[in-house]
């Protein structure tokens, strides 16, 4: 595996993720659709990610359903807010490129400290955010981490951060598997890997910028 094969099945996946939210935008796909489509994706992602597979039907596969749901989102929120998705989709190049430009300084070490930090940080807010989804069952806005006030900012940036994480864990995981002389078909689970990443961010910052826009 090399760098360049990391590059080319990236650029596929995420390629593919948004030319099917694409679609899913100028076809203005029904809200069940979306739904139905972000819980396949979801599903396909589980898989993909807990197998570690590096199939190329089920990585795509991923991105076409979940793509539907990304470009679905976007649409709404873009209804809302005029604006916000390119600027959403600007922010999360800057992350993306002052992360590399972190990773490539080597301003933070990654260690095997930092992958177990990142784990139980994801762990806990996946926690927390079903705990809110379940609280606002019972009281209108759960804990307040997902509701337009200092603490759901508060949040939105942590989730920022911890995507901006995970990019930088994908980034040396790369790294580490060129040095080792990896097969060229794990060049799609790194690819995966970070288009998952890319996603979060985004969605993250989505979130984040819909605090500060004018309806």
């Amino acid at each position: 595996m090399t760098i360049d094969d990391v590059v080319v099945r990236g650029f596929m996946t995420l390629g593919t993720l948004v030319v099917a939210g694409a679609a899913a935008w100028v076809l203005n796909v029904p809200y069940t659709v979306a739904v139905v489509s972000a819980l396949i994706g979801l599903v396909l992602g589980l898989i993909a990610a807990f197998r570690q597979s590096t199939n190329p039907l089920l990585i795509l596969g991923y991105a076409v359903f979940y793509g539907v749901f990304v470009g679905s989102f976007s649409h709404l929120m873009e209804g809302f807010f005029n604006g916000i998705v390119l600027q959403a989709v600007l922010g999360t190049a800057l992350a993306f490129g002052g992360v590399l430009a972190v990773h490539s300084l080597k301003v933070i070490r990654v260690t095997p400290k930092l992958y177990r930090y990142v784990g139980a940080a994801a762990i806990a807010a996946l926690g927390l955010m079903l705990v809110n989804i379940i609280a606002s069952i019972f009281v209108d806005g759960g804990i307040g981490i997902r509701a337009d006030n200092p603490l759901g900012w508060i949040f939105s940036i942590a989730m920022i951060l911890l995507g901006c994480f995970f990019l930088l864990l994908d980034f040396d995981s790369i790294e580490q598997a060129v040095r080792a002389g990896a097969p060229e078909k794990l060049a799609w689970q790194m690819a995966f890997g970070l288009t998952l990443s890319l996603v979060w961010i985004y969605l993250e910052v989505l979130r984040f910028l819909s605090y500060f826009s004018d309806n």
